[in-house]
């Protein structure tokens, strides 16, 4: 991606994407913490942070095996969490780049990016925000991984510290102003309702789909 592309995202869509990636390279120290805590050796979630790049599927792994769960049932549940990669590929075809690109493109879709890339006006903007935001967690994560797995031993409980807590607190940040709009508050408190009721009985990671659930209700009240 040529950064003077970069130059059609205003300023605001910039901020927000450059304060995400710092929140998921936070988490990331939490997750590299975690999982030396646990006893994995730092090049275990090093390397699945780079090749794996999805902080829900990662914990997972690690938790599973660290529990004394087969690494085959681990990646299987990781890859039940990432089943919502299908619809985002979908949502995002006209982002991730052609020919060689393309690999990369489909690497670094994840949450965030694809909704930076699918809100942006245009599709020029629409694939800046994707690439700029795909790219910027790639390179945060890891890091944040090889800081957290260096004083994972130093750390005796990583949540009593409140790092977990870091980035969903800067993704609510982000959205206060868009719940000024009835619909989109609408939507998004039942979104929560629909994916708080799921965490019962869904696996990890896959209650947030049904939140999207959500938009339904945004589309009857037009």
């Amino acid at each position: 991606m040529k950064f003077n592309r970069l130059s059609v995202l205003n300023s605001e869509v910039v901020k927000g994407i450059v304060l995400v990636c710092l929140a998921d390279g936070i988490v990331g120290v939490s997750y590299g913490s975690l999982a030396t805590g646990y006893g994995f050796p730092l090049w275990v979630p090093l390397a699945l942070s780079v090749l794996v790049l999805a902080g829900a599927s990662e914990f997972l792994f690690i938790g599973i095996v660290a529990g004394g769960g087969s690494p085959f049932a681990a990646a299987t549940a990781g890859l039940l969490v990432n089943a919502r990669h299908m619809p985002f590929g979908m949502a995002v075809k006209d982002l991730i780049g052609h020919g060689p690109a393309r690999f990369l493109g489909c690497h670094i879709m994840n949450d965030e990016s694809v909704v930076f890339g699918v809100s942006q006006p245009t599709l020029a903007a629409r694939k800046a925000a994707y690439w700029l935001c795909g790219l910027g967690i790639a390179l945060c994560w890891p890091l944040g991984v090889i800081v957290g797995g260096s004083i994972g031993n130093l750390i005796p409980d990583v949540h009593s510290i409140g790092l977990d807590a870091v980035f969903p607190t800067i993704l609510l940040a982000l959205i206060v102003s868009a719940l000024k709009n009835r619909r989109t508050l609408l939507s998004a408190v039942s979104g929560t309702a629909f994916a708080l009721a799921a965490v019962p009985w869904a696996p990890i990671g896959m209650p947030v789909l049904f939140a999207l659930l959500g938009l339904l209700i945004r589309k009857r009240t037009r």
